[in-house]
């Protein structure tokens, strides 16, 4: 899921990789329940051919799942009600605005939604570029005008068009496939050197833990090469949205970003963890830019 802004912790942790992490952990439990991880058995070592295969079956099958899943799960998690039939003119004129975009971005016209929040925000998601889902919250509606909605439905079009949740969902996997590679390895590893298993009875519940305690550790740090990803696609969309609604629009609007979030009072432990971005550390988790490099972007033309 692509936001425009990334404001609140859990907008900051992307929907699509909490989903990815489930789905990747369900795979992974369903089969060691199974015996599968005898398969890795090989004369007391461990088959790094089928280790790998396996690694990037469930990997794979966690972006590929989570990606399938992205629309319908989206649509649930903020509660975005689909506009089938406008009922008014904002949702007409929204409807409108998302067909034109589309048209001139070339790809099929997607579902368009509104989901109730006061933060001004607006995403997009989708297993693919022609079956997309463009929603904005009331907050975005109440807060910005036409001109600076105009710019932010280009920037989740250009989202859209841009493939970026396949491709994220492709880089989700290669991740995944490394982080499970290497966390069963550490198991191995804990279960033959450290609890001195002879592999007789496959491999213990100590190294099980291990392996699971490895793959969230594992998981955060790869994570942070998807936020980054993810920050260097929105300067990318924001060129988008430029190209859709006009420069100054985008700028417009993403300095009516900057205005609600200097306005919006963040509660200390937030606070204490860089929410803000103002620190470097923080940024590295960050799934989007500072709004001032965005905008600075623009304005020199590079994005």
């Amino acid at each position: 899921m692509f936001y425009i802004g990334d404001y609140k912790h859990m907008k900051r942790i992307s929907l699509f990789i909490l989903t990815n992490l489930a789905v990747v952990f369900v795979i992974n439990i369903t089969l060691r329940l199974l015996g599968v991880d005898r398969w890795l058995d090989q004369a007391g070592g461990i088959n790094f051919s089928a280790l790998l295969v396996l690694s990037a079956v469930i990997g794979f099958a966690g972006s590929l799942v989570s990606l399938a899943m992205s629309k319908w799960s989206a649509k649930r998690m903020v509660g975005a009600q689909a506009i089938e039939n406008p009922v008014d003119p904002t949702e007409r004129w929204l409807v409108e605005t998302v067909r034109r975009h589309a048209q001139a971005a070339g790809i099929g016209m997607p579902e368009v939604a509104i989901y109730d929040a006061p933060d001004v925000n607006a995403f997009a998601t989708g297993w693919n570029r022609n079956d997309a889902l463009v929603a904005v919250s009331t907050g975005l509606l109440h807060n910005m005008s036409r001109e600076e909605t105009e710019a932010v439905l280009g920037h989740e079009i250009s989202h859209v068009a841009n493939g970026d949740m396949v491709t994220l969902a492709l880089i989700q996997g290669v991740v995944n496939t490394f982080v499970i590679f290497f966390a069963k390895l550490f198991g191995f590893f804990v279960d033959r050197v450290l609890l001195k298993n002879d592999g007789r009875n496959g491999i213990g519940i100590g190294a099980f833990v291990a392996e699971i305690a490895a793959q969230l550790v594992l998981g955060v740090l790869a994570s942070i090469i998807v936020m980054w990803f993810s920050r260097q696609r929105e300067f990318r969309a924001d060129a988008g949205g430029a190209k859709l609604a006009g420069r100054e629009k985008m700028i417009a609007a993403l300095e009516r970003l900057k205005i609600n979030h200097e306005q919006v009072s963040l509660p200390a432990k937030m606070a204490a963890f860089g929410i803000s971005g103002g620190h470097a550390f923080a940024k590295i988790f960050m799934t989007h830019p500072p709004l001032d490099e965005r905008i600075a972007a623009l304005r020199s033309g590079q994005s």
